[in-house]
């Protein structure tokens, strides 16, 4: 067997064997808001004490979870706003975050992109195209919109021609604004008793028009592309 088959072997094996971990290890259960919050009080006394740690600590769990597509960053973004504040904490998840998103591109994209193009023939070659001319302004709509969740966008853009430079950007400017209020609405740690309905309607309204504004580019040179056609026309 020659040696590409094997790597491929070995990155699957890695995250199946971090995922296999996690579960094995009830990983869901700590990583609940309600473990979270019978040990906020520990979280909060070791970051103060071991600050840097702390800051390690949170981002490998930060990232290691979302790598793996792991449930509970909402959970996690919150205790990282509690122990780190939101300035802090908005800048700790948004780099993790970037990171693990960064990590599950590349394995996807080494293991499956050219499967999965090769399979879906010339209809896939047309979506890539579209798609990767203009990556960033869509890459940037996924990410601000909250209505498509974080793995799935990191699986889909990895089977697209969009340069790593153009996906790791979009990423890390499009998650914050979502991280900040995630982020800030965990220093009320205390008082929140459920992780659904968190986000208020003007909020998600909000998100929906940041998610417009990242279009318009693709829009504009859509118009100008007809504009020019329609006056090249006798």
């Amino acid at each position: 067997m020659s040696a590409r088959p094997w790597a491929k072997i070995a990155v699957v094996a890695a995250f199946a064997a971090g995922i296999a971990l996690f579960f094995a290890l009830d990983g869901p259960r700590y990583l609940s808001l309600d473990a979270i919050k019978a040990n906020r009080d520990a979280l909060l006394a070791f970051a103060q004490d071991h600050f840097v740690a702390a800051l390690a600590i949170a981002f490998l769990v930060y990232a290691g979870a979302t790598a793996l597509s792991l449930p509970g960053g909402l959970a996690l973004s919150l205790a990282t706003g509690f122990v780190f504040g939101r300035w802090v904490g908005t800048a700790l998840v948004v780099v993790a975050a970037t990171v693990g998103a960064t990590l599950v591109f590349l394995a996807a994209r080494y293991l499956f992109a050219d499967a999965a193009r090769k399979r879906l023939g010339a209809l896939g070659e047309r979506i890539n195209a579209g798609f990767t001319e203009n990556a960033f302004s869509w890459l940037l709509f996924l990410r601000l919109v909250p209505l498509f969740p974080f793995f799935l966008v990191n699986l889909a853009a990895a089977f697209t021609s969009a340069p790593l430079r153009t996906y790791v950007l979009a990423t890390a400017i499009g998650i914050i604004p979502g991280t900040f209020v995630y982020v800030n609405l965990g220093q009320a740690l205390g008082r929140i008793d459920s992780l659904s309905g968190l986000l208020s309607r003007e909020t998600l309204l909000a998100f929906g028009l940041l998610g417009v504004f990242a279009l318009s580019p693709v829009a504009w040179k859509k118009w100008k592309a007809r504009a020019i056609g329609s006056a090249g026309r006798p």
